[in-house]
């Protein structure tokens, strides 16, 4: 089996002062959370959003599979579709094992990785968290050593997990872009650095052409 997750529903009246959810998030909690991007959307959540907004149809997750465009379907009132070969089979579900001997150490993979299921350091053997991983192969590819490869994950795919998924997913971007940022304190001395140049500058503009002279 696919790693669907159970349904989730919004309850007609959400309680006081909690605003209803929105179509896209009530389609996000319907998908599986792998952060794969097969659907041919950067995330789980931008496919939900293109759902909603209907740019996309409800029959490109494979890891979804049959069940979940069948709640996708219910959700938004549409008949299901068969799942779109063009995106890929639904299968049972896989995780990444690492060769120890092989590998490398050069973090390509744990780069890849949405949901921060790999560890490791620079020239050090990485490993996966077997419990955290997604399945979504993306950190295959980026290998320079094929050292990696799917194998049979044992157990399914559940909500906990999926909502679990979701949350690292979202901790590692929001670290990413963090990162991407210059800090505060590098500006802020490239600011100060500007200002003494511009000063210096101003002071040499200023002085008497004959104080420059030789003597």
């Amino acid at each position: 089996m696919s790693p669907t997750v159970p349904p989730t529903r919004q309850t007609a009246t959400p309680p006081a002062g909690v605003a209803p959810l929105s179509l896209a998030q009530r389609l996000d909690a319907l998908l599986p959370q792998t952060q794969c991007t097969r659907c041919g959307y950067p995330d789980c959540r931008s496919y939900a959003e293109a759902l909603a907004a209907g740019d996309a149809k409800l029959n490109q997750c494979p890891p979804g599979g049959a069940e979940g465009i069948r709640r996708l379907a219910r959700e938004l009132g549409q008949p299901e579709l068969p799942l779109d070969a063009a995106f890929g089979d639904e299968a049972p579900r896989r995780i990444v094992y690492i060769e120890e001997a092989t590998c490398i150490g050069c973090t390509l993979c744990i780069q890849a990785c949405p949901v921060d299921a790999i560890i490791g350091a620079p020239k050090r053997m990485h490993g996966v968290l077997a419990s955290l991983c997604s399945g979504c192969d993306l950190c295959v590819a980026p290998c320079p050593v094929d050292c990696i490869e799917m194998v049979p994950a044992g157990r399914e795919w559940t909500r906990a997990d999926a909502v679990a998924a979701r949350a690292r997913y979202a901790a590692r971007s929001l670290r990413l872009a963090t990162a991407a940022r210059p800090s505060t304190r590098g500006a802020e001395t490239r600011k100060r650095e500007a200002a003494v140049s511009a000063a210096l500058a101003r002071a040499r503009a200023r002085r008497p052409a004959s104080s420059d002279a030789p003597r």
